[in-house]
């Protein structure tokens, strides 16, 4: 990296990682070089409003979820499986960096949010948000609540989303006989296929896709009857 021959023109990877090397000089930057160099080779821009090469390749929530175990593997932790649930939502979901300007930590935040399984925990780091880095903007919020859908697909025990921005498919869902008839009440175009276990639902244009599923479940199954 600290030399080349003069009458070399430099590849634009190297000429990358040499300008990374030069603007990292506080304490600390080695992780912020070892996420650039991630992303020199392919991985991506991981925590930013744009996604790209293997994030874009699985999807952010296996993405999350590969981060995670990488990160308790190295720490040497404990790793806690997370939850069988796969989510992609077709929203603007990320921690801005002039919110959380560290890459570690918006990291370690989107770590905390693949293991949540309960909305208390959701609730937990939104507090801790706000004590740490102020009012949450409007796309770390669209964040959290993908955090809530997260945690009612567990209480449910949904693993199978298919989710558009005019449709969710949710299942395995079984439905008593007092649900289905609140389900006619709440949607009319909603469909839920008994054999298949599969709840069918139009999303709102109107609505944001997470947080409407999110207001949805809790109707249908409110907690308590859950348990």
């Amino acid at each position: 990296y600290l030399f080349h021959p003069r009458d070399k023109i430099l590849t634009e990877e190297a000429y990358e990682r040499l300008r990374t090397i030069g603007e990292s000089t506080e304490l600390g930057s080695g992780f912020k070089i070892a996420m650039r160099d991630l992303e020199i080779r392919g991985a991506g821009n991981l925590l930013g409003e744009s996604q790209s090469g293997h994030i874009a390749a699985v999807g952010y929530d296996l993405y999350c979820q590969m981060v995670t175990e990488a990160v308790g593997e190295m720490k040497g932790e404990p790793i806690r499986e997370p939850s069988d649930i796969r989510i992609d939502v077709p929203t603007d979901a990320y921690l801005p960096k002039d919110y959380v300007a560290k890459e570690e930590l918006r990291l370690e935040a989107y770590r905390r949010l693949a293991l949540v399984t309960s909305a208390e925990e959701v609730t937990d780091i939104r507090n801790e948000w706000v004590d740490r880095y102020g009012p949450v903007p409007k796309p770390a919020e669209a964040l959290l609540t993908v955090g809530l859908l997260r945690a009612e697909c567990h209480r449910l025990g949904l693993n199978d989303l298919n989710i558009t921005t005019s449709q969710a498919r949710l299942g395995p869902l079984d439905l008593k006989v007092s649900e289905t008839a609140r389900l006619k009440r709440l949607s009319r175009g909603a469909l839920h296929k008994e054999s298949a276990r599969q709840l069918i639902l139009p999303i709102p244009r109107d609505k944001e896709p997470a947080a409407f599923l999110v207001e949805f479940l809790r109707e249908l199954i409110p907690p308590q009857s859950a348990e």
